[in-house]
C-alpha cells in the first residue's frame, strides 16, 4: 500500500469507526490512555467458547489512536484468547504502516495495549470463577 493509500485508510477508520460503542453485555471492559496527549480508549470484549465473539471500543484522541483501535477491532474478531495474547505491535505495523507506528508509537499501540489488558482481566475473572 502506498503512503497516500495508507493515509486514506487511516482517515476512513477515524471518520467511520468500526465496532464503536459501549457493550452492555461485555464480559469485561478495560480503559487505558496516554495522559500526556489525551488519548483514551475503553475496550469491551465478549468471549464465547474461547473465542472473541464481540469486541467494541469507545475513545477520544488523535487520528492515529482512534483509527488504530477501529482497525484492531476488525482484525481480532473471532480470534481465540491464546491468539489475542500472542498479538504484538508488529501486527499494527502491517495495517497502519511502519511510518505511522514509528512516528506515533504510543498512539498507534494504545488500542492493542488496552485489548491485551482486557484479555488479561478476562482470564483473571475466569480463574476466579473456577475457584
Amino acid at each position: 500500500m502506498d503512503r497516500q493509500s495508507q493515509i486514506d485508510f487511516i482517515l476512513d477508520h477515524y471518520e467511520n469507526p468500526r465496532n464503536y460503542g459501549e457493550m452492555a453485555e461485555a464480559d469485561v471492559h478495560v480503559e487505558g490512555g496516554n495522559p500526556g496527549c489525551g488519548d483514551l480508549i475503553t475496550i469491551y470484549i465478549k468471549v464465547k467458547d474461547g473465542r472473541l465473539a464481540k469486541v467494541s471500543y469507545v475513545g477520544e484522541g488523535c487520528t492515529i489512536s482512534q483509527a488504530a483501535a477501529s482497525m484492531l477491532t476488525e482484525m481480532v474478531q473471532g480470534k481465540t484468547i491464546e491468539e489475542l495474547q500472542e498479538l504484538d505491535h508488529q501486527v499494527l505495523v502491517e495495517v497502519l504502516g511502519e511510518e505511522s507506528v514509528n512516528t506515533r508509537p504510543r498512539c498507534a499501540t494504545l488500542g492493542l495495549d488496552v485489548l491485551r489488558a482486557a484479555v488479561k482481566e478476562y482470564r483473571k475473572k475466569q480463574l476466579l470463577a473456577q475457584g
